[in-house]
């Protein structure tokens, strides 16, 4: 394939090598890992990310391998968002995977249909491989994808056009707030309570990157891209994990399927509403996913 992919490492190669392998059953020209650096309090885990970054040196395919590797330890929001800024200054687009996202096949056709058809056009700015509408959709859309306002960084793509816009340090967030735009944006109290909450995290502590990415995609009204069937599955959940150590979060280890191509784009650039809301309700408010855990694996076990 002809669009970069950037990989994100860290001291896990079991699962590093079943993402590798799914890289490299799709055989990219130019591959860039990013990884972090070994803990210094942590006994053993520079011989871990020793043997993660091993991993990348089986290239065995015609590709030009650049790497971002760090002798310390950044955390996951500065390594990640130092990286991705490292990685758009490379290439003008990219196909980004963690070393726990384990791609369906059909992930990178997905992204590299999209990645092209959405190339100039400022509004999307974000796609990703995440389909969480478990209990709410059961039957495909007649359309291979939804637009979206969240964006979902378990397998995503985006461009250089849209990440020159991020923010690590949020410096405009509290202005965001303070001054009424985030309930503006959500028109829903009670989503603005757990956006609040969730974005508050970040004062005097950048632990992650990820909701930065969401705050920047929202000041800038850009949509997120979702498909109708789930393209990637975690599957890092567990006491290993920096976030996700929960293994029996219903999002662990979701199955992927097929996609049918050529793709079917939706007449409409118009977000879907109602799956936003159904989103929201699982994916983003705790207080709800633990009401919603047998409904979705009910679902799953049909």
């Amino acid at each position: 394939m002809e669009t970069a992919i950037a990989l994100l490492i860290f001291n896990r190669a079991d699962t590093t090598k079943r993402v590798f392998e799914a890289v490299r059953q799709a055989k990219p020209r130019k591959l860039l890992v990013v990884a972090d650096g070994p803990r210094v309090d942590r006994p053993g885990e520079a011989e871990k990310c020793a043997a993660t970054r091993n991993v990348i040196e089986q290239v065995d395919w015609d590709c030009d391998v650049l790497t971002n590797y760090s002798n310390s330890n950044l955390g996951c929001g500065v390594r990640i968002s130092t990286g991705l800024d490292w990685v758009f200054s490379e290439v003008e687009e990219a196909i980004i995977l963690e070393d726990d996202c384990l791609p369906h096949p059909h992930f990178f056709d997905f992204c590299e249909v999209l990645l092209d058809r959405y190339r100039d056009d400022e509004r999307i700015m974000h796609i990703d491989g995440n389909h969480h509408l478990i209990d709410y959709r059961n039957q495909s859309s007649k359309y291979s994808y939804y637009f979206s306002r969240y964006p979902l960084i378990w397998g995503w793509a985006t461009w250089r056009r849209a990440w020159q816009h991020y923010d690590f340090k949020v410096e405009r967030l509290k202005e965001f707030i303070d001054d009424g735009w985030l309930e503006k944006f959500l028109e829903n109290k009670r989503d603005t309570y757990v956006w609040e909450r969730n974005f508050g995290g970040l004062y005097g502590n950048l632990y992650t990157w990820d909701y930065q990415w969401i705050l920047t995609c929202w000041i800038h009204q850009g949509l997120a891209i979702h498909p109708e069937v789930n393209l990637v599955s975690n599957i890092g959940f567990g006491a290993e994990s920096t976030h996700t150590r929960n293994d029996k979060n219903p999002f662990s280890s979701l199955p992927t399927k097929a996609l049918t191509f050529p793709l079917t784009h939706p007449p409409f650039m118009i977000r879907d509403s109602e799956a936003d809301h159904h989103l929201q309700n699982t994916q983003f408010d705790p207080s709800k996913l633990n009401r919603l855990k047998m409904t979705f694996r009910h679902v799953l076990n049909q």
